[in-house]
């Protein structure tokens, strides 16, 4: 069977014969034997000890010929490969071998035969085969709120599915399909629709259920700022919205909507985590009015023993105002978790329930679900 080179299998396949110099050097001290055995005391000679004969000194990977397996080879200076996946990713796999995230059985472990610290050090010394600057690390990219736009860019799709639990009530889903390109930038195409039941224009007809395409939108987000060493990342975002949808079923705005906006992530300490997003909603046309809007998300990662499942509890809060005097502030409330589905980790689901704050504001509590697949780091149905 052959293994793809994924994200997440790299440093497996970068530290393939680590284990086994390691066991050499020490059965060759053990036995007596006069052997000159390498000092493994930074990351290029850990490297270059232990990986550079499967993957070269360069990390371009050496030949079919010459490692003798048929197994692609990744190619660690290929930045928008190399980057995107974050240090503990590469870690857990080296440390516990490929069936951790997915992989092949084949891919061994290392965690008995090497130090963490070296391992750890094989890593580093990976990362600086990309030689471009201006890829923001994997280290940056945090888990995904319900509503709130994070700030890392990559390639996924998101299908959202929101119903309400009290009057008036609609069932709302969007399928969101999110492609990088270049080193910091993001395009996005969002295809809302769903069905509300409609009010019956009289006593005597019973309320019906209408249903359709929503207003589909465009956008373009962009990577301003990325500091690995702060663990902050901030976005611009520009987002224009078609009038696609049918206003009269409540399932469209009538007009176009021109959406600009930032982002801003923030990692805090070992595993907890901010999103902050302000932006506002401009219609072309005068109405409707225009509105603002801030979110705010507060959340930590835990994980099932050392390596396992993620699990990332988090807490929103959604406000908005329309800009007009007199306009009073809207403010919701949604408790949710994400958590991982598969070994892999590219398959993920989202659930939550968004509270409004105000009472008798005419807005239902909603119950919410995403299905998010990171198409980048494999097949939906690999990694299981």
């Amino acid at each position: 069977m052959k293994i793809d080179p994924a994200p997440g299998m790299l440093l497996v396949a970068a530290c393939m014969i680590f284990a086994a110099g390691i066991s050499i050097s020490s059965r060759a001290g053990e036995s007596g034997a006069s052997v000159e055995q390498p000092v493994l005391d930074t990351p290029q000679a850990v490297y270059s000890t232990a990986c550079a004969s499967c993957h070269g000194a360069d990390g371009t990977g050496m030949p079919q010929a010459t490692v003798g397996f048929d197994t692609p080879l990744p190619d660690f200076t290929d930045c928008s490969f190399a980057t995107r996946e974050p240090d503990g990713d590469w870690y857990a796999v080296a440390h516990q071998g490929g069936p951790v995230r997915g992989f092949d059985h084949r891919m061994p472990s290392f965690g008995m035969a090497a130090e963490a610290e070296q391992l750890e050090m094989a890593v580093k010394h990976i990362r600086t085969f990309c030689v471009e600057d201006g890829w923001p690390s994997g280290d940056l990219n945090q888990p995904r709120p319900m509503f709130t736009e994070k700030a890392f860019v990559e390639d996924e799709a998101v299908l959202t599915i929101g119903s309400a639990v009290q009057e008036p009530y609609e069932v709302l889903a969007e399928l969101v399909y999110e492609k990088r390109f270049g080193k910091r930038s993001q395009l996005e195409i969002a295809i809302p629709f769903g069905a509300a039941e409609m009010e019956a224009a009289s006593e005597d007809e019973s309320d019906e259920w209408v249903g359709g395409l929503g207003d589909v939108a465009f956008g373009l987000k962009h990577v301003l700022v990325a500091a690995l060493s702060t663990g902050s990342i901030l976005s611009g975002i520009a987002e224009v919205v078609l009038p696609t949808g049918v206003e009269d079923d409540g399932l469209g705005g009538g007009v176009f909507v021109f959406e600009p906006g930032l982002t801003f992530s923030q990692s805090l300490g070992p595993a907890g985590f901010m999103h902050l997003q302000a932006g506002a909603e401009v219609p072309v046309e005068e109405n409707p009015t225009p509105e603002a809007f801030w979110r705010a998300v507060y959340g930590y990662t835990f994980t099932e023993g050392a390596f396992g499942r993620a699990w990332s509890p988090m807490i929103e809060v959604l406000g908005s105002m329309d800009l007009e005097s007199g306009a009073s502030a809207h403010w919701d409330i949604v408790p949710q978790v994400q958590f991982s589905l598969n070994t892999r980790q590219h398959v993920m689901l989202g659930l939550a329930t968004r509270i409004p704050l105000e009472p008798d504001n005419g807005r239902p509590i909603g119950v919410w679900l995403y299905l998010l697949w990171e198409w980048f780091d494999g097949g939906f149905g690999e990694g299981w």
